[in-house]
């Protein structure tokens, strides 16, 4: 996959959208911004399913410049996208490390654990151990790993993303990591520092794509003044865990 093209349906009003075509690459990081209910998730649904005409929306996806044949879609996507999703729960009982080497083995690669692990602990402030059994990690620790497994062991070229904020984790990082294994990011937010990370955002109303902006000069500094007070967060929240003064 060297592209996906997101092309117009309807919103939640029966009218066509405003924004007849989308086209996305790999390597790309692309958010996507709007209120509550605006359709943000059934557009990450939409590109997750390959929808053709066929979804609520009736918008339609395509894969290279072109659509995909209904029987092959399931197996195509399966290939294609991987999903963060809010809440991240292990329900196989084995440790980080058996987790890591079976999923490298069913994708018929191999890989170092123990960079895997490197990457999950340089974006999570609680330390990984590859020892360490899956269901004993916590929310931050179980995406941060997740992340580092798409990044290491994961074949699919698109990552899909709904509010990374929650995580616990340094996303600033973790988006680098993603782009640098080349994947197409799409990140659903409401937080103007993370949908100012991307080159480019998608807007939503009332069920439609309305504007999909680039990031302005004004956009990049304000930005950069976000991320030096996200950073700056981040010490504050590793000294109170450290039982430490602010002040």
């Amino acid at each position: 996959m060297n592209d996906i093209t997101i092309l117009s349906g309807f919103g939640k009003d029966g009218r066509p959208e405003a924004l007849p075509s989308v086209t996305m690459r790999r390597g790309e990081l692309i958010t996507i911004v709007g209120h509550t209910g605006s359709g943000k998730s059934r557009l990450i649904k939409d590109v997750e399913q390959l929808a053709d005409g066929d979804s609520v929306s009736r918008r339609r996806i395509l894969l290279n410049g072109q659509s995909v044949a209904r029987a092959e879609r399931q197996a195509i996507s399966d290939r294609l996208v991987a999903h963060l999703g809010q809440n991240m729960r292990f329900v196989l009982d084995t440790t980080v490390e058996e987790f890591l080497l079976l999923h490298a083995r069913c994708r018929d690669k191999q890989i170092d654990p123990a960079r895997a692990l490197g990457m999950a602990n340089d974006i999570t402030p609680e330390p990984i151990l590859l020892g360490q059994n899956l269901n004993l990690l916590s929310g931050g620790q179980s995406r941060a790993l997740m992340i580092a497994d798409i990044a290491c062991v994961c074949d699919s070229p698109i990552v899909l993303i709904d509010e990374i904020e929650n995580a616990g984790i340094d996303k600033e990082k973790a988006f680098r990591y993603l782009q640098s294994a080349d994947k197409l990011v799409l990140v659903v937010t409401h937080d103007p520092h993370t949908a100012l990370m991307a080159g480019r955002r998608i807007v939503m109303s009332s069920g439609a794509m309305i504007a999909a902006p680039r990031r302005t000069a004004g956009e990049t500094r304000l930005y950069e003044e976000l991320s030096r007070q996200y950073r700056l967060q981040r010490t504050y929240q590793t000294l109170l865990r450290k039982g430490e003064h602010l002040a």
